[in-house]
């Protein structure tokens, strides 16, 4: 069977699946019924052979399994799964769902960018309509009011006309279409922090919301509401953990309880799912604070500058303000991004609440906590009580185990199974409990895992891998806990039905190697040819020559102190010769210097001369 026949096939179950819902009155998703047609076939329980293909009575088997668990609207395992199903299909990272609503933004202004970079003008009234169509694109753009509103629109105007003339727009049209596109962008971030500068001067601003004062007030709460629903959360997954503690101890006398085990457990497993999530969702806004600080703090530091600099002056540099208008632009559009994160997080928080319908069923308001009585043990009571029994390394010398005082950054190892402890999984048939760092945690082929206890940890360190296939078969008799044990990766062979390449098998081994191929655009930048380019330099000289018209002009030539070493000539010379010759040697010896001195020879007052001689000279033996 070709790829293009099995993906038919693939399709046709997963459609076959969706109808027969819709037809007894519930509408799911195709990613829904494809989830549910992997968590199936995992299931040894359903007996299917994933190393043949399906015959058309397991196609129906299929079917029917996959249509009664849909349709099963009581189960809280449904439930998780559908959670888990919408918070992948709508959850991704900070950096993505901000990329996202510059993309949807980017998407609404293309029309009127269009517009504009295309507009023919012919009359004086085009080029008054061309220039408000560039008003409207600075306000859309920036988001600071409506482009209906008469007062924004006139101080949008008035703020372009101070950077943007209308006698400018002969020049604007003379662009190519991409340099329109960027002086747009220009125009109206400095269009966007001009009208911020003015409504922080108490000199327009209308239509201008408040934003930081409106996040400081919606973050707080909406950090409090995540706190408020995880607090509820865990408060009520530690009473079913308590209650199953309860009923899987041997040695401990429960009445009957009248809802079964099974269900218990998937309430557990279906309020700690919606734990994990909101965990992630709460880290998010707490981000979200922390980058609104840091936008409020630059935001208000740029300000203060520009105040410096335009301060008591009738006219400032573009050079100088400029700059600061667009850094506000900035700084505004990231606080403008941060809202919609906001938004987008705490939509996504109230639409989890749907799914716990299932499991808040299952017992009366109080009645589980009245059966427990005070005998629930939280997170950190627990953890108090195994902190005080550690591993010690040497017990087993054949694992490595990591402890807090000796490990660098032992709170940030990314632990096995979401924290959870491995051991009493599969010993407490299904029971989630958190493990606790503090006691040691094992290293095994490059994974960390954490236990409950030490006697636990020891356990599940003298056969490791046998305990882990354990987990991995507890995780595909309950498909929600592959998402919440974070065990994609042992799952990895599993093929989503969408992507299935190989007949009608539904597990396909990992591809290692595939054909790729990329294809870039052939004209990356826009067709700009100027016809007045020439390549050849004597070209050039030529019609420079021309352009200077010297046929009319006498010419000459001279040589200076600093072009006459520029002239090419040449030199021939013979190379000395190293020659030596011998002689003898000449000597010589020091005397001493004769030193006779004269007195008297000039005369005096007497006509006869008396002369005196001194001789100091040195005697040669001394």
């Amino acid at each position: 069977m070709s790829r293009a026949q099995a993906e038919s096939v693939i399709k046709n179950i997963i459609r076959e699946i969706a109808q027969e819902c819709a037809g007894k009155g519930h509408t799911v998703s195709e990613t829904l019924v494809a989830f549910m047609v992997k968590a199936v076939v995992l299931d040894p329980r359903n007996l299917f052979n994933v190393d043949r293909t399906l015959t058309k009575q397991d196609v129906r088997k299929l079917v029917e399994l996959c249509v009664d668990k849909l349709m099963d609207q009581g189960s809280p395992s449904l439930d998780t799964i559908k959670m888990q199903v919408y918070f992948d299909m709508n959850y991704t990272s900070r950096r993505e769902f901000i990329e996202e609503h510059q993309r949807v933004l980017q998407s609404r202004l293309v029309p009127v960018s269009r517009e504009i970079t295309d507009s023919r003008v012919k009359t004086r009234e085009d080029l008054e309509g061309l220039y408000r169509k560039i008003v409207s694109y600075v306000l859309l753009r920036s988001g600071l009011g409506s482009s209906t509103d008469i007062t924004t629109v006139r101080e949008a105007t008035a703020a372009l006309q101070s950077v943007f003339p209308q006698s400018e727009l002969g020049t604007f049209l003379s662009l190519i279409k991409k340099d329109k596109e960027q002086q747009l962008n220009d125009l109206s971030m400095i269009v966007t922090g001009i009208r911020l500068f003015n409504k922080d001067s108490r000199k327009g601003g209308e239509g201008i919301d408040d934003l930081p004062a409106i996040l400081n007030e919606a973050i707080p709460s909406t950090s409090k509401d995540i706190e408020w629903e995880l607090e509820l959360s865990q408060s009520l997954a530690w009473q079913y953990t308590s209650w199953l503690e309860r009923l899987l101890d041997p040695e401990v006398e429960t009445r009957e309880c009248i809802v079964p085990l099974d269900m218990v457990k998937q309430a557990l497993y279906n309020v700690r799912q919606h734990e994990a999530f909101l965990k992630v969702i709460l880290a998010d806004v707490i981000l979200c604070a922390k980058q609104v600080e840091t936008l409020q703090t630059e935001l208000a530091t740029r300000m203060k500058l520009l105040r410096v600099t335009v301060h008591s002056k009738t006219a400032v540099p573009t050079a100088q303000v400029f700059p600061h208008f667009t850094a506000l632009a900035k700084f505004w559009s990231g606080l403008q991004d941060e809202m919609v994160l906001l938004s987008i997080l705490s939509n996504i928080m109230e639409n989890l609440q749907p799914f716990l319908a299932a499991q808040s069923q299952l017992f009366p308001d109080g009645q589980l906590e009245d059966i427990l009585g005070l005998e629930i043990k939280k997170y950190e009571q627990r953890m108090k009580e195994s902190s005080e029994n550690r591993i010690d390394p040497y017990e087993i010398k054949t694992q490595e185990w990591l402890l807090p005082e000796t490990t660098a950054n032992f709170d940030k190892l990314p632990l096995q199974y979401n924290g959870i402890c491995g051991y009493t999984l599969v010993k407490k048939d299904g029971l989630l409990l958190p493990g606790n760092p503090s006691i040691g945690v094992l290293k095994h082929r490059e994974k960390y895992y954490v236990f409950s206890s030490k006697e636990a940890a020891l356990r599940f360190g003298s056969k490791p891998d046998e305990y882990i296939a354990h987990v991995a078969e507890k995780a595909k008799q309950s498909p929600e806990l592959i998402q919440l044990l974070q065990l994609h990766q042992q799952f990895a062979c599993v093929t989503p039905y969408p992507e299935m390449q190989s007949g009608e098998r539904l597990l396909v081994k990992p591809i290692t190697k595939c054909d790729s191929s990329t294809q870039t655009e052939t004209h990356l930048l826009e067709t700009n040819i100027v016809k007045s380019y020439e390549w050849n330099e004597w070209e050039l000289r030529r019609k420079a020559i021309k352009l200077a018209n010297l046929r009319s002009k006498v010419t000459h030539s001279m040589q200076t102190n600093l072009s006459h070493m520029r002239r090419d000539n040449v030199t021939q010379t013979y190379h000395l010769e190293d020659v030596a010759c011998q002689s003898k040697m000449d000597g010589n010896s020091n005397v001493p210097k004769p030193q006779v001195y004269l007195a008297g020879l000039r005369g005096g007052k007497t006509k006869t001369t008396h002369m005196i001689k001194t001789n100091l000279t040195r005697s040669v033996s001394e």
